[in-house]
């Protein structure tokens, strides 16, 4: 991994794009070389991002590996993999040894299988491979997947003298030095140090006599989320991960607990809009369709419920027609009252705020609801009122809205909690399950309620 360079500021344009297109078109690789050394990696992934193919890949192949391998992990995923196959099994292999362990095993595990057997048997340095294929092992959405294998560690028995000495071997190969923990002869994980007390300390102390045994850990199979949440509680930049034995095995750093709460974040947000599948909009349209179909069938399926349910009341629309205009304001309070409710229970199963049972949500989001509907029928009774003239029907439709309210709240507030108990993602209550739900509900409680009040 390269030494990190003072980020300028960059801006991509039109015209920065269209430059370095000329550059590769008259392969002027002296002149694209200039031009990328003032840029962060970071940048010159968005740029090959706006690059065809094979301009991007004649980058890739220009640039030094330390620069490529960082490039490569900046870059958008599909445009990653239509690189990495225009690249040979040696090129990737050498782009890999530049690498942690935690992204080469990323880039590797996007590979089709056979590659990255090809792949992994042209990495040169052995230790590097085997900590790669010990990271494969693991279940990309466990700690063991997430953690790489390069860290600083420590033996209790060492001094400070001698423990100095050693540990800037180890720090050459780690980016950023969060932590320096401390193990036994049997490398469990007993305690951590600070660069601070390391510093202060005598040369002839002892590291088990400055060191802290207070150390927070996850287990190599802990999953990426609670993995995130214990380090968002903690504040923590990076944690060891550890086994059974309590063996120091690697550790998880916060840039990649960022990238793990942004694709979760993603991926909440789709299934809260009706997309059942990881998609973006690059995507085909065959893909992109069969990942909205279910749900816009299962709008379907509602909107036919709804009618049915409208039909059975035909009679109720003979004598009080003014009810049909007001379907619509039902269904809408109803479906907003549910996806409100739902999002708040999700966002705070995410955030693990969620306390006390579910008894206890449920007669809160009922008190909550019953004030808000109450507030609400009061000023759609007045205009009901004032525009109709008919208080009767005014009083059904306003007594109607309360009482869908409630029922919305309670359905947004329940359906989450029991997905989530069920080890369903609740996120996918938040979308067109609920309004849908909520629809079919509002409205057969709307008109069942209207026709008692009035007697039809």
């Amino acid at each position: 991994m390269q030494e990190e360079k003072e980020h300028i500021q960059f801006e991509l344009t039109d015209e920065l794009i269209e430059q370095v297109e000329v550059l590769i078109e008259e392969k002027n690789d002296k002149e694209l070389n200039t031009l990328f050394s003032e840029f962060h990696y970071a940048d010159i992934a968005e740029v090959l991002d706006e690059l065809d193919l094979e301009d991007a890949t004649y980058v890739i192949k220009l640039l030094d590996s330390e620069t490529t391998s960082d490039v490569l992990m900046e870059l958008d995923e599909d445009n990653r993999e239509k690189i990495l196959r225009n690249l040979s099994a040696k090129e990737i292999a050498d782009e890999i040894e530049e690498l942690d362990t935690d992204d080469a095993a990323d880039i590797i595990a996007e590979l089709p299988e056979e590659r990255q057997a090809e792949v992994i048997s042209n990495i040169e340095d052995q230790e590097h491979k085997a900590e790669i294929e010990e990271l494969l092992a693991y279940d990309e959405d466990t700690a063991g997947g997430l953690m790489a294998k390069e860290l600083v560690k420590v033996y209790e028995t060492w001094t400070v003298a001698g423990c100095l000495r050693r540990i800037r071997g180890q720090a050459k190969e780690v980016t950023r030095v969060h932590s320096i923990y401390v193990v036994s002869k049997q490398n469990k994980l007993i305690g951590r140090l600070s660069l601070k007390d390391l510093i202060v300390a005598k040369s002839d102390q002892k590291i088990a006599d400055i060191s802290n045994s207070n150390v927070d850990w996850v287990h190599v199979q802990d999953d990426v989320e609670d993995v995130a949440r214990v380090m968002a509680k903690y504040d923590l930049e990076a944690i060891p991960v550890v086994d059974d034995n309590q063996t120091l095995l690697g550790r998880i750093t916060i840039d990649d607990i960022v990238d793990v709460l942004k694709e979760e974040a993603d991926k909440d947000y789709q299934l809260a809009a009706g997309i059942s599948q990881d998609v973006d909009s690059d995507d085909s349209v065959w893909k992109l369709t069969r990942a909205r179909i279910p749900w816009l069938f299962l709008g379907l399926v509602g909107g036919v419920g709804a009618f049915l349910i409208m039909e059975g009341f035909h009679e109720a629309f003979s004598k009080y027609a003014i009810l049909f205009f007001f379907t619509p304001l039902i269904a809408a309070m109803a479906g907003n009252v549910g996806v409100q409710s739902s999002a708040i229970i999700v966002q705070g199963l995410a955030n693990d705020d969620i306390k006390g049972s579910i008894n206890s949500r449920l007669m809160k989001e009922m008190l909550l609801a019953a004030l808000n509907g109450i507030i609400l029928a009061i000023f759609l009774f007045l205009f009901v009122w004032a525009t109709q003239q008919d208080a009767a029907t005014a009083f059904a439709i306003s007594i109607s809205l309360v009482v869908v309210i409630i029922v919305a709240g309670l359905i947004g507030t329940f359906v989450p909690l029991f997905l989530d108990k069920r080890g369903i993602d609740p996120a996918i209550a938040t979308g067109p399950f609920i309004t849908t739900s909520n629809d079919i509900f509002g409205i057969l409680i709307y008109f069942t309620i209207a026709k008692l009040i009035l007697g039809i």
